[in-house]
């Protein structure tokens, strides 16, 4: 009996595992998509793993937002490749799918001639508010978390207007990044010519 516990305990412990069930959790309560996710995320990967930092976390979110795929999937797989390597990245991917896939089996083998009904619609419009709460979170835990110096407020304030004004958003977000890069080039150089 304590020889088939430590070969258990020894099972959990390992990484590949770990990133499993964590982003299993995570998958599993992750409704209204990446943004509502984030909270989740912070819980699991910052507070109780450890694993990465705020900013970490908004570096892959910015990341995820410029790869093919959604901000899950996309974070899973970076967060797995760099704990795990490549299995790593298989692993946490599928923690993070299998959810949804059993979840959407089940809701629409056991409800799927339902949706229309006013019971159900009404736990929607529940569920959609609770996620409008949580991604307002995530938004204010990443501009805390994001905003360093005036310069960010600058491009945050243009990102905004061109979002408005109909702007793409991988242009606006590949355009930030040009200019951040150019800023900083020139910024860099600028100081280091100062102080000689």
């Amino acid at each position: 009996m304590m020889e088939s516990k430590s070969v258990f305990g020894r099972i959990s412990e390992h990484i590949h595992v770990q990133l499993f069930l964590s982003f299993l959790k995570v998958g599993f309560f992750m409704f209204g998509g990446g943004y509502a996710m984030i909270p989740l995320l912070e819980r699991e990967l910052i507070e109780k793993k450890k694993w990465i930092d705020k900013g970490e976390l908004l570096e892959i979110i910015s990341f995820s937002q410029m790869t093919p795929g959604t901000i899950a999937i996309n974070a899973a797989t970076h967060i797995g490749n760099t704990k795990g390597k490549a299995l790593g990245g298989v692993v946490a991917s599928l923690g993070i799918i299998v959810p949804s896939l059993l979840i959407i089996t089940i809701l629409y083998y056991v409800a799927g001639n339902h949706f229309e009904n006013d019971i159900v619609q009404k736990a929607f419009t529940g569920i959609r508010a609770c996620l409008v709460i949580m991604i307002c979170r995530s938004v204010y835990t990443l501009f805390r978390s994001g905003m360093r110096g005036s310069i960010s407020y600058v491009f945050f304030l243009l990102a905004l207007l061109a979002l408005f004004c109909g702007a793409h958003p991988i242009l606006v977000i590949v355009t930030g990044g040009i200019s951040g890069f150019v800023i900083w080039k020139w910024f860099g150089h600028h100081t280091k010519k100062a102080s000689v």
